[in-house]
């Protein structure tokens, strides 16, 4: 549901992965953002509509993503599609980190624009800061990149999750993931990725960003 910037973009990739798409929108025009090459369906209508929803043939879908330019109504249509049709996998898209949080609490998994555009800026601008890569609904853990001292290289990642207490499930080396054993050695250049504990976040990037106490 919605065919701006964002879903236009979506419904092409989708549709490039060899999956079969229908994008529903209030303005036909809009629909010109899908280029000459699509070959799903467009639906004109308000995408909380069951009528309309199933006429985009809801019933016959894996997955739906509400990302129209309104709160209420991306959130309005991912319950209908989840509770009315049974559609387990939905995403909304929500402008409101607060109204976010909420709703990721009660389970339907929410894009929150305003949060995610802010941290990616952040994460540019420092890129020596511990920006979330991720949070879990509650908040109480959190998966980032964390900002190591230098002197940790050459150490394992086992000493490192000893030192720090946090878990390192992967790290970031030449441009590629890679999840580490513990006796795997942390590198010059390496990107950690640690997931922590927010009450021990601090404590964390003390650790870890600081030179290691000698043994």
């Amino acid at each position: 549901m919605g065919c701006g910037r964002v879903g236009s973009t979506l419904a092409r990739a989708l549709e490039r992965r060899g999956h079969s798409v229908a994008v529903i929108d209030m303005q036909p025009a809009a629909f010109r953002r899908l280029g000459p090459d699509f070959t799903g369906t467009t639906v004109k209508g308000v995408g909380f509509d069951r009528e309309v929803l199933t006429e985009a043939r809801i019933g016959d879908a894996s997955a739906f993503a509400a990302v129209s330019s309104g709160d209420n109504s991306n959130i309005l249509a991912a319950r209908v599609v989840r509770e009315t049709f049974g559609v387990e996998n939905v995403v909304a898209r929500i402008y409101d980190p607060g109204r976010a949080e909420v709703y990721e609490r009660l389970g339907i998994p929410t894009v929150a624009t305003v949060r995610w555009t802010a941290d990616q800026v952040i994460r540019r601008l420092l890129p020596a800061g511990s920006e979330p890569q991720w949070r879990d609904p509650s908040g109480s853990v959190r998966l980032l990149e964390v900002h190591v001292d230098p002197a940790w290289v050459g150490r394992t990642i086992g000493q490192l999750e000893e030192a720090s207490g946090a878990r390192i499930p992967f790290l970031g080396r030449l441009g590629t993931g890679h999840i580490p054993k513990m006796t795997s050695v942390f590198q010059d250049g390496d990107l950690l990725y640690a997931a922590v504990q927010d009450a021990r976040l601090a404590e964390v990037e003390t650790i870890l960003g600081t030179p290691p106490k000698e043994d």
